[in-house]
């Protein structure tokens, strides 16, 4: 959790107060806010559902529809043989091969006509139909043959991209062993409820989210958090099911789909199977497929009115016989080739594919890209603004300083502070407690009651029925009456110009002293900020609660061009708000406190959201590491998928603009189809090889 206000301890439970509509129950507790797909029309391609037939099986399986067009393939070489080799008639053969070749086409054209869809497969059916009243059997075949096994190979390279995504969802096992009683029984993962215990042996998957209770081991995470080595895991001292699971330490944590190491060990279960964080990245890939991209939207647009265009030239050409001197089988023979060579297959399934294998190498990776429209919009950003505290540092501040007031022991200032923040888990509060508590000791432990947050500033509470206020030194301004004393005003004046957090102690109306913390930048955030940069990035900027000494200290070591310090959430939404008058910005942070921060931007990006509900529901992107490096990735996926795209719009409008003029001047329907279908599987192959990228990552 981001904590950039200097010592607002008590931001954090005002600002990550569940939504409306959240459960208490940590482990099962949701966001208030709901995805659901939207209603996501026919994405204007021909195959559209012809391809959730396939993935429903069809006739004969998943490969059905190969086999009818292989079938068609054969009968119609077999007959085209019979008809060159002698006077037999091969007419019964090319029927054979307009049946296996049109079967799967006619009902997805009768699927279509239902759902009052004019689609491609109709017009190639037509197109068929009117080569056999022409007498061309044999051409007519070769279309339907051509059609359907482009439509079988397509869809066995778009179901690849699926099952990349649809794999997610099958990671974790079927069925867990669970302690009962001092047995062990084995149970399916539906029937684990949280607060099962449940026995992982080495080098087994895990079966939900969880907190390690015995046990240590070293788990390979890669599944749901793209990280490349495994992580070292212990386990947790205390109650695991009294704390909120994104807060436990991630050292304890374990997510379902991951794979245990050498060790053997025993997880307290957290979260049901279906609210696993692996099943709700499963869906949350599935519902981003429904998400259209603006590419995707300016092809259907396109599509509106190109189609009826088509449609209009080829009425206009079955009537050229009566304006030429030609028959009107010609004529009708020539409509029906512009019919085949204006369908825009290849048009429209040309930026679905590349955005699907986007977001299932996103996926792939450890990053959650919520629709097309995101991962475009990742691809075009010019400024990224970063949150501080966990993103661009560690999020694992130090106590460094102890200054008492003059007069005040330094054992009362850690006894006051202490009792006021160890009921906070806040960063800087979990600090304070961390390295403070050993100085005390046992003497001098104070009880702390009525604690509450002072959004923004800080926190307070009472102990002994005086009112302690902890906070950033702005908070004791004088505005409410909250003075510092001369001594702690210059203390933290001369902290602050070191670069650290301050947080001021009062007790009553009496200064206790002034704490110091410092929070360090990540190891490899300066690899990151350079491998934006090269990507394109022109400007990247803090934005952070912290004073600004701190945040122009972070900034220069990490190179940054610049940082905002002391700002409270609405300065950052206004600040984004500004920025975005330069063009696409993404403001990158822990999808909590940061949310206004984030839906503002043109593209929000969550840190390590594994195991997170609120910042799994509130970002566009999700880094399920808490790992910036994985941001460059992502933003080079993006870059990628975008040059992708256009490559298969120039590709796939090149080859129309191509084939309507040829087929006018004579082109035949056999190679207008053969062009045609070529072209819609070179997009598919194209838009594939998203799945294999690897450029982009900060090492």
């Amino acid at each position: 959790m981001n904590r950039d206000n200097a010592a607002a301890t008590g931001d954090l439970d005002t600002k990550e107060t569940p939504p409306p509509g959240a459960h208490d129950n940590a482990f099962d507790g949701r966001s208030g806010r709901k995805v659901q797909p939207p209603d996501r029309p026919d994405d204007g391609h021909a195959h559209g559902a012809h391809a959730g037939s396939h993935e429903r099986g069809g006739w004969f399986g998943r490969h059905g529809e190969l086999l009818f067009s292989l079938l068609s393939g054969a009968a119609l070489l077999i007959g085209w043989l019979i008809e060159r080799s002698s006077a037999s008639s091969a007419l019964p053969l090319f029927i054979a091969a307009y049946i296996f070749g049109g079967a799967f086409t006619l009902r997805e054209a009768i699927e279509n006509i239902a759902a009052k869809r004019f689609k491609i497969d109709t017009l190639m059916l037509v197109a068929a139909a009117g080569a056999a009243a022409l007498g061309s059997w044999a051409e007519g075949a070769l279309l339907l043959f051509l059609f359907s096994l482009g439509h079988a190979l397509e869809e066995f390279a778009m179901g690849r991209a699926r099952r990349e995504i649809e794999a997610l969802a099958t990671l974790a096992p079927d069925r867990a062993n669970i302690r009962s009683g001092g047995a062990i029984k084995h149970v399916p993962i539906e029937e684990l409820n949280v607060g099962d215990i449940v026995v992982v042996k080495p080098n087994e998957r895990l079966p939900a989210d969880g907190v390690i209770i015995a046990g240590e081991t070293s788990v390979n995470q890669a599944p749901v958090t793209g990280e490349s080595a495994p992580v070292d895991k212990r386990p947790m001292t205390g109650d695991p099911g009294v704390a909120e699971f994104r807060r436990i330490s991630s050292e304890h944590r374990v997510f379902a789909g991951t794979i245990n190491g050498a060790g053997a060990i025993d997880v307290y279960v957290a979260k049901r199977a279906g609210e696993s964080t692996l099943a709700r990245v499963a869906r949350m890939v599935a519902e981003a497929q429904m998400q259209r991209s603006p590419t995707e939207n300016f092809t259907e647009r396109f599509e509106r009115f190109f189609v009826p265009a088509v449609l209009t030239l080829v009425v206009l050409l079955l009537f050229a016989w009566v304006v030429i001197d030609e028959p009107f089988s010609k004529s009708f023979y020539r409509a029906m080739a512009v019919l085949v060579a204006a369908s825009p297959c290849a048009l429209a399934i040309s930026v679905p594919s590349a955005i699907l294998s986007g977001i299932a190498r996103a996926g792939r990776g450890g990053v959650l890209v919520k629709g097309g429209a995101a991962l475009e919009n990742l691809g075009t950003l010019s400024v990224v603004a970063f949150d501080k505290t966990g993103t661009l540092t560690e999020g694992k501040p130090r106590l460094v300083d102890i200054v008492p007031a003059n007069g005040v022991a330094e054992a009362e200032l850690l006894a006051v502070a202490v009792a006021i923040e160890e009921q906070s888990d806040h960063p800087l509060a979990a600090a304070v407690v961390r390295d403070a508590s050993p100085k005390l000791g046992s003497a001098l432990r104070l009880i702390a009651k009525d604690v509450e947050s002072i959004t923004g500033n800080g926190v307070k509470g009472r102990i002994d029925g005086a009112i302690v206020h902890i906070g950033k030194p702005a908070m004791f301004d004088g505005e409410d009456g909250l003075v510092m004393s001369d001594d702690v005003r210059e203390a933290a004046r001369r902290l602050e110009q070191e670069g650290r957090t301050v947080m001021i102690v009062q007790r009553g109306q009496r200064s206790l002293g002034a704490l110091g913390l410092i929070d360090v930048e990540r190891s490899f955030a300066a690899a990151v900020i350079t491998d934006l940069r090269k990507l394109g990035v022109a400007r990247m900027i803090m934005l952070t609660g912290d004073n600004q000494k701190v945040a122009d200290a972070i900034a220069m070591k990490v190179g940054l061009d610049e940082a905002r310090g002391a700002l409270m959430p609405e300065d950052k939404v206004a600040y984004i708000r500004i920025l975005r008058g330069d063009g696409a910005i993404a403001m990158v942070g822990d999808g909590v406190n940061d949310a206004p921060a984030l839906a503002e931007a043109t593209v929000g990006v969550a840190m390590g959201a594994a195991g997170s509900d609120v910042a799994l529901e509130t970002a566009d992107v999700a880094l399920m590491a808490d790992d910036l490096r994985h941001l460059p990735f992502a933003l080079g996926l993006s870059r990628q998928t975008s040059a992708i795209i256009k490559q298969n719009l120039w590709a796939s409008l090149g080859v129309v603009a191509l084939l309507i003029p040829a087929t006018l001047f004579g082109l035949n329907i056999g190679a207008a189809i053969v062009v045609h279908e070529g072209s819609t599987l070179i997009v598919v192959a194209n838009a594939l090889r998203l799945l294999a990228y690897r450029r982009g990552k900060s090492d």
